[in-house]
């Protein structure tokens, strides 16, 4: 079976994206398919990742990485990087994101903090009208306070459902577990429910990433891109 039209967009996506990659930059790369195709137009264009030090947000990743022949750099050897290259969940008309449905919630959150360019590649149905319309939020929590989070989530009207891969495993690369929570609408003020969530004694980290894209690459049918910019 060939591509279908959602994986043509994703590849428009990421091919755009990759364009914007120059020579001497410390790239961070996040996960997820559309981050694969990325990861394959790097390996093409510049190869055996010379002059590029590179840094990515998962194990699978990593793998991924080193079996295109892109070597990585230690997160100890960069304290910046120029441009972060990831995939959403959801991104909204301001360009706020839902994020961490791949299992890589907070080193997707560090490498992205960590980066003076966060860039985002997506295919049109991760376009959304308010965020929480399709998916709900994640949580990267610390197993041993889950009890505890769940209450908390109880208290302010927020139910939380441990995620479980299909094989039954539920850690992430760090050791931790991830709740999705439900969110009631778009009324819900996103920045204040992040601030809130993140003084919660175990959370970690949640899926918002809330005023830190500064482009987003929509990739089209027709194998155009359509590039969003926060102003």
């Amino acid at each position: 079976m060939g591509p279908t039209e959602q994986d043509r967009e994703k590849q428009a996506a990421a091919t755009h994206a990759v364009q914007g990659v120059r020579e001497g930059m410390a790239l961070a790369l996040g996960s997820g398919s559309t981050v694969e195709m990325a990861a394959r137009a790097l390996a093409e264009r510049f190869p055996r990742g010379t002059g590029l030090r590179l840094a990515v947000a998962s194990e699978g990743m990593e793998s991924r990485m080193r079996s295109l022949g892109l070597p990585l750099t230690p997160l100890s050897e960069i304290d910046r990087f120029d441009l972060m290259l990831d995939g959403a969940d959801e991104v909204d008309p301001e360009l706020d994101l839902l994020k961490g449905g791949g299992w890589a919630l907070f080193r997707e959150k560090l490498l992205a903090r960590m980066s003076r360019s966060l860039e985002i590649m997506v295919d049109r149905s991760k376009l959304v009208d308010h965020i929480g319309r399709d998916h709900p939020l994640p949580l990267e929590i610390v197993p041993f306070a889950r009890p505890y989070v769940l209450r908390e989530l109880s208290r302010r009207g927020l139910e939380g459902h441990l995620r479980r891969r299909p094989d039954g495993t539920d850690r992430t690369d760090n050791g931790n577990e991830i709740l999705d929570v439900k969110l009631p609408g778009p009324s819900l003020s996103l920045s204040a429910l992040d601030q809130e969530l993140r003084t919660v004694p175990g959370v970690v980290e949640t899926g918002l990433f809330l005023g830190m894209a500064a482009r987003v690459y929509v990739g089209l049918p027709s194998g155009k891109v359509e590039v969003r910019q926060r102003p």
